[in-house]
């Protein structure tokens, strides 16, 4: 199995994993595309329940727009694979390291892109 099947693999089972977690926070939103829309969490009727009720929400909404954008990381991924761009740097067009890959398959920029646009952010 080459590296690019096992981060394949990898990924698929990410993908399978976060839409189990959306799914279980969140329904599918026809008018959003792909988005999901966050489950409000039903308590009770009492004042100490409802605060309960939004502050849950609100870390609900979190959770589910992190889960969206790994989604969203981790599908971008799998289309480079099959366009067969995968591992390339979307800024200067180099190969991305395999440790690299190995440790965050759904990079976009190899080390020195990532490191210079993090320099120039921290600036």
């Amino acid at each position: 199995m080459t590296q690019q099947d096992s981060l394949k693999k990898i990924l698929e089972e990410r993908r399978k994993r976060v839409k189990e977690q959306l799914e279980a926070i969140a329904k599918k939103n026809k008018r959003a595309g792909d988005g999901y829309t966050t489950i409000f969490p039903n308590f009770g009727r009492s004042e100490d329940e409802n605060a309960d009720e939004v502050a849950n929400f609100t870390d609900l909404l979190s959770l589910k727009d992190n889960l969206e954008k790994e989604l969203k990381e981790i599908e971008t991924a799998l289309q480079k694979m099959k366009k067969g761009v995968y591992g390339i740097c979307e800024k200067c067009g180099r190969k991305i390291s395999k440790a690299r890959l190995k440790a965050a398959p759904t990079t976009r920029y190899c080390r020195k892109c990532k490191d210079a646009s993090r320099l120039a952010y921290e600036s």
